[in-house]
């Protein structure tokens, strides 16, 4: 079986007196389950239903990743049918639940028209959700940036104050492992708290049982509008994160974005509001690196002293800001002041404002792959204090069908330092928009992620940081992000 990589921390055994109540061992013995995408959260749930005493029938337009499941789910291999490439549309008609994995649009597999009728089509997060014991506290963090960071932020502060504590969804290990390791490695000792990035594509499908506890939305820009096709979709699919929120359970917003607060209006009544830079929320003195957490709803007014971050960045004073009043809106006794313990202790995630080496001649190598909208470069580039390379490229996303900044966003910050590379596909295109805009310093354009970085060392300087923060999607000439900051990583010391 595939091991199970989720975040077990050491902590005191937490009693959980519903536990047997929301005990999920074969419950779902007799039914059909259909699962929709095979990648791990596919799998993940594939595990999970055999585990509940499901049968499965599990799809894929894919016909290459049959041995994926094979290799990942050992336990009722036999209660497993697996159909690729074309299937009939019946299958899905005649199972008790469909589960859609977050790579699965509703477009796809008559998905809308199924759960329009009435079917109990659920998420991934959903499905694992139903599953986890009740006694499961929940932070969900989503937004357009910086979720992971605060996702992981929070899962830190967590861990190095012995909470036992699951870390994932979107962020790389599925919500269906949690719950699978709750009921059967477990089911005596369950995750005190899930941390859990959500991605909009996770909220699609409105869900049932995935109530957190505290839910954040970081912030919202235009990202994966080739599928939401409006901001106003876009906003409203990740304010289904509060859906199920009730009494004192708090939603941590950011302020003004229109779009946000339009679509929050659904939901306002559900949740005590709590907002970034302001009050009741959390405000952070940048001069003082101090952070004000007040939200009266929860009796919570205090300060947490920011000083000892390590993370480079000034949006990372936010984000560590963010996940220290998620962790309080938990109500489980932790306070600023226990959390001051933690702040240096935390490391951002990788391919997020990384810092990969500092070479002979003193030049800083910073991996942002992450970075894959101009909003995210942007915040990047603000926290780099010395003179930087920038590394822009990829597939640019598209922003102008919104009427919203693109790269020109980007003219004003780079003024103060030493000049930028555009690369990829949409190299040519990034490199003309600054010209066209203004920018004053050098701006250069080739073919290939190895050019650029060969480019920027020639014209970084002593002291100086070479950045890959892209601002576009890598799939032009990377597998994703991932593939992409590891590249630069293995350039940036294979290039002496």
């Amino acid at each position: 079986m595939m091991k199970l990589q989720s975040f077990r921390f050491k902590g005191t055994a937490i009693s959980c007196p519903k536990i047997q109540s929301c005990h999920r061992q074969q419950d779902l013995r007799g039914q059909t389950v259909a699962i929709i995408g095979l990648g791990k959260s596919g799998i993940a749930a594939t595990r999970l239903a055999l585990a509940r005493g499901a049968s499965v029938v599990a799809i894929d337009q894919n016909q290459n990743v049959g041995s994926l499941l094979e290799q990942n789910v050992a336990f009722g291999k036999d209660s497993v049918r697996t159909i690729l490439g074309d299937f009939d549309g019946e299958l899905l008609r005649d199972a008790d639940i469909v589960v859609v994995s977050p790579g699965v649009p509703l477009q796809n597999y008559g998905l809308a028209s199924l759960l329009a009728s009435g079917k109990c089509v659920m998420s991934e997060l959903d499905f694992a959700a139903q599953a986890l014991p009740t006694c499961t506290e929940i932070i969900a963090v989503t937004g357009t940036n910086g979720k992971s960071t605060v996702t992981t932020f929070a899962g830190q502060m967590l861990n190095h104050l012995g909470i036992p504590t699951f870390v994932g969804g979107n962020l790389g290990v599925p919500l269906s492992d949690a719950a699978f390791e709750c009921l059967t490695l477990s089911p005596q000792r369950p995750f005190q708290v899930a941390v859990v990035e959500v991605s909009s594509y996770q909220l699609e499908v409105p869900n049932s049982y995935f109530c957190p506890t505290v839910a954040v939305v970081v912030n919202l820009s235009p990202d994966h509008l080739e599928r939401h096709k409006t901001m106003k979709n876009y906003a409203m699919t990740k304010c289904r994160v509060f859906s199920h929120m009730k009494g004192n359970k708090i939603g941590i917003l950011p302020p003004g974005n229109q779009y946000l607060l339009e679509a929050l209006r659904a939901h306002m009544h559900d949740f005590n509001p709590a907002w970034i830079g302001t009050c009741p929320g959390v405000k952070v003195s940048m001069e003082a690196k101090v952070a004000k957490l007040k939200v009266p709803a929860i009796g919570c007014d205090s300060e947490l002293d920011l000083s000892a971050l390590k993370a480079i960045g000034m949006h990372n004073y936010i984000n560590a800001a963010v996940a220290a009043l998620s962790v309080t809106g938990l109500d489980i006794g932790i306070n600023a002041t226990s959390i001051d313990s933690t702040i240096s202790k935390l490391r951002a995630p990788c391919h997020r404002m990384q810092v990969v080496r500092i070479d002979n001649n003193g030049v800083t190598w910073i991996d942002d792959s992450k970075a894959t909208n101009v909003e995210a470069t942007y915040s990047g580039l603000m926290g780099v204090k010395q003179k930087a390379v920038l590394l822009l490229g990829g597939v640019a996303k598209d922003t102008k069908m919104q009427g919203l900044d693109g790269f020109e966003h980007l003219v004003e910050p780079l003024k103060r330092h030493r000049g930028v590379i555009t690369f990829g596909s949409s190299g040519m295109m990034i490199q003309k928009t600054l010209y066209v805009n203004g920018v004053t310093i050098p701006c250069l354009n080739t073919k290939h992620l190895k050019d650029a970085v060969c480019l920027a060392k020639k014209i970084a300087q002593q002291g100086d940081a070479i950045v890959l923060s892209p601002g576009c999607a890598s799939f032009d000439e990377f597998r994703n992000f991932e593939h992409r900051g590891e590249t630069f990583q293995e350039l940036a010391f294979s290039l002496q």
